[in-house]
């Protein structure tokens, strides 16, 4: 049976243009919203030229409040009753009330190793380290902050004269490859991690 899948987004949304691309033929999962916290994410627009329903629940009149804003999330997620929620550039921490009832059912694309450098500014720390290799990471999303069981990793080798904007590049060349891999085996219901 085809998974259902929504897609956050609060920016350009370019994971999720590759997601987009990929969920077509005999894909075991199909797009049925994209929703950003940002009305005015470019990823919005791109979505709909893709034919995908699109929604916005911008967190700022919320105030604050999260439990308002992810209730009002989960509101617009029961109008689709997707099966899979892919966190692509979300740019919002989500609680345990929310993430919850999603777990086992919710992944995410962190631009690192995990479980190194979890949250912020990660290819910065990884250049700050002296690591010699970087990377992304598809995870499965746990209350606890980019701390779930791994679906799969792409690695770049860190460049002697790399910045964090040239080894963020890289690595974001490696995640449009390693989301939609991770997506497709996932929804097949195939466990075995992605490596690239």
């Amino acid at each position: 049976m085809t998974k259902r899948v929504a897609i956050f987004i609060s920016g350009g949304g370019s994971n999720m243009v590759r997601l987009l691309e990929d969920m077509v033929g005999d894909h075991p999962a199909r797009a049925v919203l994209v929703l950003a916290n940002d009305a005015n994410a470019g990823g919005l627009k791109k979505a709909a030229d893709l034919g995908i329903e699109t929604a916005v629940v911008d967190h700022r009149p919320f105030n604050g409040d999260r439990a308002a804003f992810e209730a009002a999330l989960q509101a617009k997620l029961d109008t689709v009753d997707p099966d899979i929620l892919c966190l692509a550039g979300f740019m919002r921490v989500l609680t345990e009330g929310f993430v919850a009832p999603w777990e086992g059912r919710m992944l995410n694309i962190h631009p690192s190793l995990l479980p190194k450098y979890k949250g912020l500014h990660t290819h910065a720390r990884a250049l700050a380290a002296g690591d010699s290799e970087h990377g992304c990471t598809v995870h499965l999303v746990t209350p606890a902050l980019d701390d779930g069981p791994i679906l799969g990793q792409a690695k770049v080798a860190v460049q002697s004269d790399d910045t964090p904007e040239t080894l963020a590049a890289r690595v974001l060349t490696k995640e449009h490859l390693l989301y939609p891999a991770v997506l497709r085996r996932f929804a097949a219901g195939d466990p075995t991690p992605v490596m690239l």
